[in-house]
């Protein structure tokens, strides 16, 4: 099992920050083009327990369709999506969001399991681990932009891939 984790200090306050994350069709906005992500299917709106979400992604040329789960929620403070259908053997990413002083600040951790084993292992460690931070570092940035307008100076093309 690996993990992924991030925290974020976004200048907006909770409501809003939250409203903009439980939200599955602002997840195009916040991701990097190369992964030409496209919102196949939304089941639950406003989004609950129980909501699923189908989207379809190109990565390394190759489109992938991937189902989550919305299997916890609770309003204004956090949220799990479980992947049911996808790239990962598993994928479970939990979303908390915490009020701090009229901002808010969010906490990710996903925990993943990569398919075939020992190949799964190797491709992590080439490719994999290396792509997930570049996609949660795009985010940040894009996040920044989003809630401020601002966008903090980057290494090359925020559309370049790792």
């Amino acid at each position: 099992m690996h993990v992924l984790e991030r925290e974020q200090l976004i200048p907006a306050p909770l409501e809003e920050t939250f409203r903009f994350f439980q939200d599955p069709r602002n997840l195009a906005e916040i991701t990097p083009g190369w992964l030409n992500l496209k919102i196949v299917h939304v089941d639950g709106l406003p989004v609950r327990a129980g909501s699923t979400f189908e989207y379809r992604i190109r990565w390394l040329g190759v489109p992938v369709r991937w189902r989550t789960l919305i299997t916890e929620y609770e309003p204004g403070k956090r949220f799990i999506d479980v992947q049911t259908g996808g790239p990962y053997r598993s994928w479970r990413h939990e979303h908390v969001f915490e009020e701090r002083r009229g901002h808010t600040t969010m906490r990710d951790r996903v925990e993943y399991e990569l398919p075939l084993r020992f190949l799964g292992t190797i491709a992590h460690k080439l490719l994999v681990a290396r792509q997930l931070r570049y996609i949660f570092d795009y985010r940040a940035a894009r996040i920044r932009e989003v809630f401020t307008g601002e966008s903090e100076p980057q290494r090359g093309s925020g559309e370049s891939r790792p």
